[in-house]
């Protein structure tokens, strides 16, 4: 076995983690999801916007499951640096390649917290000519809210924990999860 192979096992087997949601729930969850986006832009051509890093890995598989041709495209947003916390502050890592104006829009993102990010996010596609915009969000965290965004499609509501697995992290760690975990304490990383 590869010290890679057996680091990633590790990972697998934490005492920190404590497991929230299945891989087998997620991955139910994304095919319904998909099918929805498929009905409701039937014949249009939307723009799927995936928010780096964490939502790559959700980005993959709902595109997988929705059958409707669709543009890919990325943006990095940062608000929380090292931090289990949002900082309020918002930056455009990355920004896209590609013009939005006229198209129809779909931001995917793996977490809603406060909200300050995606408000943030949404307004500034609205700005640049959108003709829609929407947001699919694989977790919701309604509890952390402090500016409202609306939520189109949406994997799961969880509880005020932080979390991982599934494309988010902690420092760079647990994005390989096959599933989504609470991190019951971050200073063990």
């Amino acid at each position: 076995m590869s010290s890679s192979t057996a680091a990633s096992l590790s990972e697998f087997s934490n005492t920190n983690l404590e497991p929230l949601i299945t891989g087998e729930q997620i991955q139910a969850r994304i095919s319904e999801m998909g099918a929805s986006i498929a009905r409701d832009y039937a014949g249009r051509n939307p723009l799927l916007i995936g928010v780096l890093k964490g939502a790559f890995v959700f980005l993959s598989d709902l595109v997988r499951a929705t059958d409707l041709r669709v543009g890919l495209e990325f943006m990095a947003i940062s608000s929380y640096g090292a931090s289990t916390r949002s900082s309020g502050e918002v930056r455009i890592v990355k920004d896209l390649d590609v013009a939005v104006e006229g198209r129809d829009i779909i931001v995917v993102e793996d977490i809603v917290d406060t909200g300050l990010t995606l408000n943030y996010l949404l307004s500034n596609l609205e700005s640049r000519g959108a003709t829609s915009v929407a947001l699919a969000a694989l977790l919701n965290k309604q509890e952390r809210r402090v500016k409202e965004v609306k939520i189109d499609y949406l994997g799961f509501t969880i509880p005020d924990a932080f979390v991982v697995g599934y494309g988010l992290d902690f420092a760079e760690r647990y994005r390989n999860l096959p599933y989504i975990a609470v991190l019951k304490d971050p200073a063990q990383g």
